[in-house]
């Protein structure tokens, strides 16, 4: 990424306009010049600038009015304001309207040029960092998220909902699912999305130090405490908190939690200052927090307010279908970030994969297709090389045919029990589309449905 260091210099002295350009351009900047207002602006649409010089009083379009534009039209960019005919009210209107610098005629050239080195270095930073949030919005678009699953495309419809509230949001889900993933793709694509995203993960850290993590702490108010420091709440001040493992919140902090949701402030852990909140709270668990209320675990009206909108992330065994699609997009994405030529996955593995039930869900997956593309050799991934546990063919038991004793077997209900299982495992890798069932099965449409009726199967 490139930023720009070009200087548009105007006056409508032109004698003193070539002089200045000059001395800018002998000290290494690229500059060019304007002699009104008008035209001024006509350059500023068709090339970009790092840094805009310019006269204030100008026939025409004056160099207050082309201030206030560029802060319109593009903040980045840096003005510093020139005179001949200094007056306090008009410097003071020049640093409200977001001037750089006020200077007068005659000018020192070493103080103009420690300001253009700086307004320049300012704007090289917000251009930078302007690119690195579009950057991190990318790796969070909501197709970034893998999955065509009927139960993955519920989650998409509520997440395309919630994104413009600010409504509190409890992510529900196994861990490994993805619920980090989920609440950051719902901060940047809300009107959050230019302030801080903060992750705390309850279960991960001493319920001693969390207070002071999520609400920091004033100088002195325990033992080690040597300074005043802001906690996590306070840093994401107008963005976004996600509190991941909500559910290992102790009752004490739980009560503090509920008491900020209500009072929208807080105060430091030692302090009695109050500090005002403006947060989006999404919070996730991988425990029933409903059962947890029953037993007296967690705060009845805490769940209440955290559950105002639910989102419900799928085991990665109730949505098979996604599976193929998943493998590859992990095999593709691993094999860039080690910088190896691209390995496919086999048929095999894939039927291998879909098999499994993937108890660490889409973490676990992950987690091992790296690993075995770590240790290959191969361009393209086997049953064989996966672990041992996935890569051998189990046939679910359903499918295994009974021993006949001397009792006899009820042929007709094993056959009916071997249909349901194979017509609800079609179903699951078709995402619930019966034509997709059908094919699988090698049967028509009509003859799927004509089965499902007659086994009592749900659909």
């Amino acid at each position: 990424m490139s930023h720009n260091s070009k200087i548009l210099l105007i006056d409508d002295e032109l004698d003193s306009c070539k002089a200045l350009s000059q001395l800018l351009t002998k000290v290494g900047y690229d500059v060019e010049i304007s002699n009104s207002g008008e035209h001024a602006l006509t350059l500023l649409e068709k090339q970009p600038f790092g840094l805009i010089i310019s006269d204030l009083f100008l026939p025409g379009i004056s160099g207050i009015d082309i201030l206030k534009q560029i802060k319109d039209d593009s903040p980045e960019i840096g003005v510093i304001l020139i005179t001949g005919k200094a007056s306090a009210e008009t410097a003071v209107e020049a640093m409200k309207e977001g001037a750089l610098d006020y200077i007068t005629k005659p000018f020192n050239f070493e103080r103009l040029k420690v300001q253009v080195a700086k307004a320049l270095e300012k704007n090289r930073l917000l251009l930078e960092n302007n690119y690195l949030r579009q950057q991190l919005h990318g790796r969070y678009r909501f197709d970034n998220i893998i999955g065509t699953s009927q139960p993955m495309q519920q989650v998409f419809r509520k997440m395309g909902k919630v994104t413009g509230t600010d409504s509190t949001i409890l992510i529900l889900g196994a861990s490994g699912t993805g619920k980090e993933l989920v609440a950051r793709a719902i901060h940047y694509n809300s009107p959050r999305k230019n302030k801080p995203f903060l992750a705390i993960n309850c279960g991960a850290i001493p319920a001693d130090l969390l207070e002071s993590e999520l609400f920091g702490h004033t100088k002195g108010a325990f033992t080690s405490a040597f300074a005043d420091k802001p906690g996590k709440f306070e840093v994401a001040n107008g963005g976004t908190i996600f509190l991941d493992e909500i559910g290992n919140m102790p009752q004490l902090l739980q009560m503090k939690l509920l008491r900020v949701l209500q009072e929208h402030e807080f105060e430091r852990v030692g302090s009695s200052q109050k500090i005002r909140l403006n947060i989006r709270l999404i919070s996730a668990t991988n425990v029933d927090l409903q059962e947890q209320v029953k037993k007296g675990q967690f705060r009845e009206d805490l769940y209440y307010r955290l559950n105002v909108i639910p989102i419900h992330l799928p085991a990665l065994k109730e949505r098979r279908g996604d599976i193929p699609q998943l493998a590859r997009f992990f095999a593709e994405k691993i094999c860039k970030e080690m910088n190896r030529p691209h390995i496919s996955i086999g048929d095999d593995a894939i039927q291998a994969m879909e098999s499994y039930d993937w108890p660490g869900n889409v973490r676990e997956m992950e987690n091992i297709i790296e690993r075995t593309i770590a240790l290959t050799d191969n361009v393209m991934i086997g049953c064989e090389e996966l672990p041992s546990d996935i890569g051998k063919k189990m046939a679910p038991s359903a499918l295994c045919a009974p021993q006949i004793t001397s009792k006899g077997v009820d042929m007709n209900k094993v056959i009916a029990n071997i249909e349901c299982e194979m017509i609800q495992q079609a179903m699951e890798l078709g995402s619930g589309v019966k034509a997709r069932a059908a094919n699988l099965l090698k049967i028509n449409r009509t003859t799927l449905v004509e089965k499902i009726k007659r086994l009592g199967i749900e659909s």
